[in-house]
């Protein structure tokens, strides 16, 4: 009986933990259920770093590969000429891909000084060369090659130890590989390069490093059935070492962009400006022309922080999170215009972050009387509150709201200023109007977007 009784427990106890491991099907639909972890949400705010031997030549940019001798259409085949022996290969730039003055600690603490929640660091891009020593790279990496070193543990380690989310980039694919390439004119029938490239890198870079993100790249040649990307996905919600913690994007094989994974990107640079209900990501570029970094950038290229600050308030209020991206140079230097533009965000969400982190679309996300101002809300707050930040600071000291409605315990306050709350009035037909008392300069909370923290409304 006692025998029965255990055997009867062994059953119930593997089932149980089949039941678990199983929990998500390699389907999209299974898959597309599993909620996204809250710490994803509340971020709002991440870096993207795209560092690679295409930090080597910085021309045009981290294409620059393809556009050299794929396209062979543009002007890198020229600066190649003119700059180069005959024979150079981009295997050369390898060894000048340097990194001597890369310092892992630093850029996380520029990262947390930015105020960002997490990064994603571009493990391998479509060149196919790994930033950590994979086995499955064939000396193309970051410890036989160039650096000799483990460029991607030393930023896990670096950036965990600060507190931010650890996540990773990495391309299915590769432009010039032979095994991808041989799949290719196969029709995509055959699966070498993913059975001995892509997907084990995934499973070394997951078990190795623990990534809370995975942002796949590389997807647009071949449908996710090729990819196996359900079969690696299941894997990462049900067994991996974050299973509990880690997010995906939605770069999984033809047409699955914008409609399956855990966050959407749906295009680089993407900023609907009006409410996405499942949430998505702004994948962004500080230089407008390239996500990697270019000898011969203008200032011109570079976008201000207020535009910077116009597309993090407005994705956030559209129930989006931004990642901004920075390139360093093949020596591990993030040079000073880029983290002048952190700094900027940084200072900027010191003060404002209440308005930020944390919250969530309201009923409305821009006004419609006043053009520039953006709505967030924070329901978990004691009181609940909702924000309207405004780009520009309101003409005549009075900002007139169309979408809050005003009751008689509403009190208006301007986040990161230490002054009496704000007078007010109902607006005709509908809304608020707030006037802003004269602010010595010195008081001025910040330099740029202003949150007018509102309590107390009706709705």
């Amino acid at each position: 009986m006692e025998l029965h009784k255990s055997l009867l427990f062994f059953i119930l106890q593997f089932l149980t933990i089949h039941s678990v491991a199983s929990q998500y099907l390699p389907t999209w639909d299974s898959l597309d259920s599993r909620p996204l972890p809250d710490w994803y949400d509340d971020a709002k705010f991440g870096i993207f770093i795209h560092w690679g031997v295409f930090s080597v030549p910085s021309f045009r940019s981290e294409w620059f590969w393809w556009d050299w001798q794929g396209a062979k259409s543009n002007d890198t085949v020229e600066f190649m000429n003119k700059n180069y022996p005959p024979g150079f290969t981009y295997a050369d730039f390898g060894k000048q891909f340097t990194a001597e003055f890369f310092n892992a600690a630093t850029w996380a603490q520029l990262f947390q000084n930015a105020g960002a929640k997490y990064i994603v660091f571009v493990s391998k891009h479509h060149e196919g060369f790994t930033n950590w020593p994979s086995k499955y790279s064939w000396t193309w990496n970051s410890q036989d090659l160039g650096p000799n070193r483990d460029i991607v543990g030393e930023l896990a380690n670096a950036t965990k130890s600060t507190g931010l989310h650890f996540g990773l980039y990495h391309s299915l694919f590769e432009w010039f590989n032979p095994l991808y390439l041989q799949d290719k004119q196969n029709s995509f029938t055959t699966q070498d390069f993913v059975d001995r490239k892509t997907l084990p890198e995934l499973y070394e870079l997951v078990n190795n490093y623990k990534p809370d993100v995975i942002w796949s790249d590389g997807d647009w040649e071949a449908p996710d059935k090729y990819w196996k990307s359900t079969d690696f996905i299941a894997w990462l919600y049900n067994e991996s070492p974050v299973k509990d913690t880690v997010v995906t994007n939605d770069r999984w094989g033809q047409s699955v962009m914008c409609n399956h994974g855990g966050f959407f990107t749906c295009s680089d640079r993407y900023n609907p400006g009006h409410l996405i209900k499942h949430k998505w990501e702004n994948a962004m570029t500080i230089d407008s022309q390239s996500w990697g970094y270019r000898r011969n950038t203008n200032i011109q290229d570079i976008l201000t922080i207020e535009e910077l600050l116009e597309q993090l308030i407005s994705t956030v209020s559209c129930n989006g999170n931004m990642l901004m991206n920075v390139g360093p140079t093949h020596y591990g230097v993030i040079t000073p215009i880029y983290q002048e533009r952190l700094l900027q965000m940084g200072s900027w969400l010191k003060v404002n972050g209440e308005a930020i982190y944390g919250t969530r679309p309201w009923s409305y996300q821009n006004d419609t009387v006043t053009s520039g101002v953006w709505y967030t809300q924070n329901k978990k707050s004691s009181p609940a509150a909702v924000y309207a930040i405004a780009l520009s600071w309101p003409e005549s000291n009075t900002l007139q709201l169309a979408a809050p409605v005003p009751s008689a315990i509403t009190q208006v306050t301007l986040v990161g200023y230490k002054g009496s709350p704000f007078q007010w009035k109902p607006r005709s037909p509908s809304g608020i109007t707030i006037t802003i008392p004269a602010i010595n300069y010195n008081d001025i909370p910040c330099k740029w977007a202003w949150a007018f923290k509102l309590t107390g409304i009706k709705n």
